[in-house]
């Protein structure tokens, strides 16, 4: 099995060979995770911690901000995660970091058949853009649209109002799922904007408390899952156990989808 590019030249490609088909099955599990630049709350950067806790989360799709690509000198923490988990991925990187590619990531059991990358930056804010990967589940077609906001409230709403008309292109039809850090915590005007134009995941409808950053001491609720079309949210949860809790400043937030 092989995966086509269909994919602008600024995003990185990756194929490792031992991705495999997957049989047909009623669900499909997807992760969100901000790994920190691999760097855990101990202050060392371990890629193979991350690789690890994703490997418990056991996901088909995988979408990863907050990723080291690419460098003068190696030291790619994706190629050490993507080869870990022996699964393929794409790259969309929105800045260099210390002479490295530095972005959004989505890695995949199932072949990517289009992966694109949409600029979100704000004015002289810090790079920020938006990954779309179209996997292939089974002969159905599942977009997913990988993000992270910026912190300001202006920049947040500027970029909502870009990501809700790129999402709702009506000539992109089918299941859509869009997640990542939208470094929004309450209901403000971006939670408000995206949920007018997408259906939002209700946290609490599936677990006790929805706040999960940080790890250690969660106050807040930074990562969010929007979709729409045909699909079904079956279960959510947080990754939280030991290891999760040492490897980022974020906790993996888990969906069960069945398109």
């Amino acid at each position: 099995m092989s995966f086509r590019r269909d994919a602008p030249a600024t995003a990185a490609w990756q194929v490792y060979h031992n991705v495999v088909t997957l049989a047909p099955r009623t669900t499909l599990r997807i992760v969100t995770y901000n790994i920190h630049r691999s760097r855990g709350m101990d202050r060392r950067t371990r890629p193979a911690r991350v690789a690890e806790v994703l490997r418990h989360v056991d996901a088909d799709v995988i979408a990863l901000q907050e990723v080291i690509g690419a460098g003068p000198h190696g030291g790619s923490h994706i190629e050490e995660i993507g080869a870990a988990l022996g699964m393929g991925w794409v790259m969309a990187p929105t800045r260099q970091l210390r002479g490295h590619q530095f972005g959004n990531v989505v890695l995949s059991r199932f072949p990517v058949t289009t992966h694109t990358q949409h600029n979100l930056t704000y004015k002289s804010c810090e790079e920020r853009s938006m990954q779309r990967v179209d996997v292939d589940v089974n002969g159905h077609t599942l977009h997913v649209y990988n993000v992270h906001l910026g912190t300001a409230i202006l920049e947040r709403r500027a970029q909502a109002q870009r990501l809700a008309t790129i999402v709702s292109d009506r000539h992109v039809t089918g299941p859509k799922i869009v997640l990542g850090d939208f470094n929004e915590w309450m209901r403000g005007l971006t939670t408000t904007m995206l949920s007018s134009r997408l259906k939002s995941v209700d946290l609490q409808q599936f677990m006790k408390r929805r706040r999960h950053y940080p790890g250690l001491f969660p106050i807040l609720h930074l990562d969010h899952i929007y979709y729409d079309g045909p699909l079904e949210i079956v279960h959510i949860e947080v990754l939280r156990n030991r290891l999760s809790l040492v490897a980022s400043d974020h906790l993996p937030l888990i969906a069960d989808i069945r398109i």
